[in-house]
């Protein structure tokens, strides 16, 4: 079981028990939308990103992103990293159907793909080795001279380039340049869409 350093806030206690089975961390769960009033819990976050830096994974829905958005404006952004599951179909387990989208949640992911979105979020993994080398980061610019923003159809664009790259369907151009820089670069970006044309 790989050691995580950072502390790792997900939305609910089912997602605490996948994640604790799989890596070990320090996991913290806000309880869903009751985080928005609980000024002791924000606070509590505020002092673990600030001690030991949090990394956020929440569901790739819609009340996923509304909490991870929230919770970008409430802590320190130098000190919060953002992990992303892909948009898979389906329904946990314990559930009797399927949730409003049909996505699963975390802790519906297999271990493989919740230690991805770890990795390519910058975890940082004790005992291995973390100096991993820096890259020249993508700009709102280089997304507007490839057409994914500000442009006729460019919504579209992103659309189809983030069901290709598995990143969650509801990120907004910010946060998809956020997911892009963690997960690629400029240069692992620009190679990966010259491929494909």
């Amino acid at each position: 079981m790989r050691k995580v350093r950072e502390v790792i806030v997900v939305e609910g206690r089912y997602d605490k028990n996948t994640l604790c089975q799989i890596v070990d961390a320090a996991v913290f769960p806000v309880d869903g939308f009751a985080v928005f009033n609980d000024r002791e819990k924000l606070e509590l976050l505020r002092r673990l990103a600030e001690e030991r830096e949090l990394i956020v994974l929440t569901d790739s829905d819609g009340a996923g992103f509304v909490i991870r958005n929230f919770l970008k404006g409430a802590l320190p952004r130098n000190r919060v990293k953002q992990a992303y599951i892909p948009d898979f179909y389906g329904k946990e387990h314990r559930k009797r159907k399927a949730g409003k989208e049909g996505k699963l949640g975390v802790e519906g992911m297999r271990p493989e793909v919740l230690l991805s979105a770890l990795e390519r979020a910058g975890a940082t993994f004790e005992g291995e080795d973390a100096s991993a080398p820096a890259r020249e980061p993508l700009t709102k610019a280089d997304l507007y001279e490839l057409g994914l923003t500000g442009g006729p159809g460019s919504a579209e664009k992103r659309r189809m380039l983030m069901k290709r790259l598995a990143l969650p369907e509801h990120l907004s151009a910010s946060a998809m340049l956020d997911a892009l820089n963690l997960l690629y670069g400029k240069a692992e970006l620009l190679a990966l869409l010259n491929a494909e044309l």
